[in-house]
């Protein structure tokens, strides 16, 4: 009796199912083998130029930056040609194809420049516009009269990038544009139809060659592509049972999976993890980090909030108002540069944004884990104040290269003050109610409390005492409690807000690894204490000694009289 190849139960034979796949794919792929020439070209075809397409994309926004930034030389320059031809060049280098072109017009389709990948022979340059047949760099008019019409349309409805398709003597010619408002013109880039079909052509040599291979190859590695695929399997399902677990959305690694279907549902997957990473980065970039972290966790964000100890850290920029009046709109761009560093700074030291107002900003501090909310705040502030500081000196050494050829003028000098950014930062701590308050349709996360107006009068007290970072108390005794030294605080002065019946201690935090100058507020704070007493004759004798900016607030304020009857050492502020 002949033995059966397969395993039996009774008297039927079970094929296993690794078998059953190979021979149906093994035949199918026979099978398409004999309808590829068909089926192959066309859609080879589109695949081409949709990676074209994504190509030309890529390289348009190349383009699109070189001329933005080549607007921004113009208006500095003045020499139109040269960055013209700038942009000419940063085009060029993209080309692959015999007849690859990147083309410039305006509404009305007058050519800014018409960069090609085949130079115009020296006898073509010679002739005259009406004899140069096809579309190139000696053209200056865009020929098709009806896709400028349609993108014209377009931009009317909004629409300022897109696909587009245009005939030349050439043949057609298919592509990608933007519409780019500095210069006025529609930037395009495009391929001609007929140099992707030669292209197509190789391509379907090398992709039948490489199905021949599969085909030969496949009744050797058959059954350990299907085990492989159970592999993948157990592998995706690992990966996304650890994302349950760690309630956090990721992708799945592909780097050794096979091209299959599983792998397609796999990378779909990672699509959409990625799209709603992005989509979080964004929400991110407007709301607090533990809000979108809350959000994500929860699913869902709702008007809430409760008591919470937190730090708040409070910048301004000084003479806000003389900087607005100068430098107009423009002053948009600086603020973008100075929170730009500032924001990093913040995010660095475990803070999040509270919120943006104008020239001042409010940072929170506590929200996330922290081993000590009062020190990161406090790290924050100096890295801050000398990033503010490092800008200011790029302005100096700026007006110094300009200053070697001639002197500023008038307007140049007051934009030059005017962009000198000084800040004030202040810090103060204690219970807020920090969470969401709106409405269904609309709400902000925000921190309410004394302990958040208490961190802005001290910013503000900053311009009174000149020095950049003023803290309270709060500050000063978490610090301390937790031993560490890099700090030094010195008293400044006790001080009694408006709307307040009780005065409170302001301090100067010293960061003793980069500054110095500590015998100097040694003398300050025994002046102080002189001051606190009612000797003010003793106090005056010390604040001239201590040569300190705010010791002249106190040389102000006790003249040269004395201590007034009752004299409690509180300084009461009048404004906010």
């Amino acid at each position: 009796m002949k033995k059966s190849p397969f395993q039996k139960v009774g008297s039927t034979s079970i094929i296993p199912i690794s078998l059953k796949i190979l021979v149906i794919f093994v035949s199918l792929l026979l099978l398409s083998n004999f309808s590829t020439n068909f089926v192959n070209s066309h859609l080879s075809r589109r695949q081409i130029i949709n990676l074209n397409n994504t190509i030309m994309i890529n390289q348009l926004k190349d383009i699109y930056t070189a001329a933005g930034n080549q607007y921004q030389i113009l208006t500095f320059t003045g020499k139109r040609d040269e960055s013209v031809a700038a942009i000419s060049n940063t085009a060029k280098r993209g080309f692959e194809l015999p007849n690859s072109i990147a083309v410039a017009f305006d509404k009305s389709g007058k050519i800014l420049f018409c960069a090609s990948a085949t130079p115009l022979p020296q006898e073509q340059k010679e002739k005259s516009e009406k004899d140069t047949p096809a579309l190139n760099e000696l053209s200056t008019e865009f020929s098709d009269s009806q896709a400028l019409q349609l993108m014209n349309q377009h931009l009317e409805e909004g629409i300022t990038d897109g696909s587009i398709l245009f005939i030349s003597d050439l043949g057609q010619y298919y592509g990608v544009y933007k519409y780019q408002d500095d210069w006025d013109c529609y930037f395009v880039r495009a391929e001609l139809r007929s140099d992707t079909m030669r292209s197509n052509n190789t391509l379907f040599g090398i992709i039948s060659l490489v199905i021949i291979f599969i085909v030969a190859g496949f009744l050797i590695a058959g059954i350990f592509m299907f085990k492989k695929i159970l592999l993948n399997v157990h592998k995706i399902t690992a990966d996304l049972y650890e994302m349950q677990e760690k309630q956090k959305l990721s992708t799945i690694d592909l780097s050794d999976s096979p091209n299959d279907d599983v792998t397609y549902l796999a990378a779909s997957f990672n699509s959409l993890s990625s799209t709603i990473n992005n989509l979080l980065g964004i929400f991110q970039k407007f709301a607090s980090k533990d809000v979108v972290a809350k959000a994500y966790k929860e699913h869902q964000i709702r008007l809430e909030g409760c008591q919470r100890n937190l730090v708040m850290l409070f910048s301004d920029i000084k003479s806000f108002t003389y900087r607005t009046e100068t430098l107009g709109n423009d002053i948009i761009d600086l603020l973008n540069v100075h929170y730009d560093k500032v924001i990093k700074k913040v995010h660095d030291n475990s803070g999040v944004i509270g919120s943006i107002i104008g020239d001042a900003i409010l940072a929170i501090y506590g929200t996330q884990t922290s081993k000590n909310k009062s020190l990161d705040a406090l790290t924050a502030a100096w890295e801050i104040t000398r990033v503010t500081a490092e800008l200011r000196s790029k302005m100096v050494e700026r007006r110094s290269q300009i200053e070697q050829g001639r002197a500023l003028t008038e307007a140049e000098e007051r934009i030059y003050q005017a962009v000198l950014i000084d800040i004030g930062v202040g810090i103060d701590g204690g219970n807020v109610f920090y969470g969401n308050i709106g409405s269904d349709e609309h709400m902000t996360n925000t921190v309410i409390g004394d302990n958040v107006n208490s961190a802005s009068r001290l910013e503000g007290l900053t311009r009174i005492y000149k020095l950049p970072v003023i803290v309270s108390g709060y500050i000063k005794d978490e610090i301390e409690q937790a031993g560490i030294t890099k700090y030094k605080f010195f008293e400044i002065d006790t001080v009694q807000v408006k709307g307040k019946t009780e005065g409170k201690k302001i301090y100067f935090p010293m960061d003793t690894e980069r500054q110095s100058g500590e015998e100097k507020f040694e003398i300050y704070e025994k002046a102080l204490q002189a001051y606190y007493k009612g000797d003010w004759d003793s106090a005056r004798t010390e604040f001239k000694k201590c040569e300190i900016e705010a010791a002249q607030v106190f040389l102000e304020r006790i003249g040269s009289g004395s201590a007034p009857k009752n004299w409690s050492g509180i300084w009461t502020m009048q404004t906010k």
